[in-house]
């Protein structure tokens, strides 16, 4: 079973309605729990180019607010119908999702032979 991480980037306001999107997914499984995420504040920055239409900022303006960072871990099997719910209702024009493959644990799965 492969096994990854996601790492998404949201503002606040819109973590209830990921969370909900995640668990109908089915990220979020861990052996007999589901709904197992995590999320922490940081800060992030950025700025639009020529062209974008921002959620916060102004074109050619650097940008920064805090944001919430949301880990969760996904299937192999649900990773893309996972990724498209969270472009779903991320406010976002282009969101930051960080997909990092994940070595087995003690989750059941079988790590893979040298």
């Amino acid at each position: 079973m492969d096994i990854f991480k996601l790492e998404i980037y949201i503002p606040e306001s819109h973590l209830k309605a990921l969370q909900a999107a995640l668990q109908a997914s089915g990220a979020g499984r861990i052996g007999n729990y589901d709904s197992c995420m995590a999320h922490s504040h940081v800060k992030g920055t950025w700025r639009p180019l020529e062209g974008a239409n921002p959620y916060i900022g102004e074109v050619g303006t650097l940008s920064e607010a805090y944001e919430l960072k949301v880990e969760v871990n996904v299937e192999k099997d649900r990773l893309k119908r996972t990724i498209q719910a969270i472009r779903d209702i991320h406010p976002y024009e282009e969101p930051l999702i960080n997909v990092i493959p994940l070595y087995p644990t003690l989750t059941g799965a079988k790590a893979p032979s040298s």
